[in-house]
């Protein structure tokens, strides 16, 4: 039974972070293309729209549990206050620099988004199993 409501875990969690792929790309598409500007602003609104709805809907559907609410958000807070001005500043620089397109390097943001933030909530998961930040449920070895 553990094992069938992980998997449904999983799956959701799957299902929610390609809803909110959909929506980082789709918002950063529409501002690139009214904007016509910078790269860094278009990537920080969607990245931030992303993280929202990514969150909001894990924690609500996925980890139905308000348990650790409070310790999730700043667990989340915390990578992404890393993260977000690291790849802000490496799609910057990588669009407007080196003149690479902006949808790839929005498209490379988003995967290194996925891994790291994946190795981050593998390291700060509670001994329950419960993801601490939202991530993926796995057990620790």
């Amino acid at each position: 039974m553990k094992n069938k409501r992980e998997w449904g875990r999983v799956l959701k969690f799957t299902l929610f972070s390609i809803s909110a792929g959909a929506i980082e790309m789709a918002s950063f598409a529409l501002l690139n293309e009214l904007l016509h500007g910078s790269y860094w602003p278009c990537y920080l609104i969607a990245l931030t729209l992303s993280v929202l709805w990514n969150f909001t809907l894990n924690r609500k559907f996925t980890f139905q549990s308000a348990n650790n609410v409070p310790q999730a958000m700043a667990l989340v807070l915390l990578y992404y206050c890393a993260f977000t001005p690291l790849s802000t500043l490496l799609g910057s620089y990588l669009a407007d620099t080196l003149h690479w397109n902006e949808y790839l390097v929005t498209f490379l943001n988003m995967v290194l988004n996925l891994v790291t933030e994946y190795v981050y909530d593998r390291g700060h998961r509670p001994p329950s199993g419960e993801t601490a930040g939202g991530g993926l449920p796995i057990e620790r070895p």
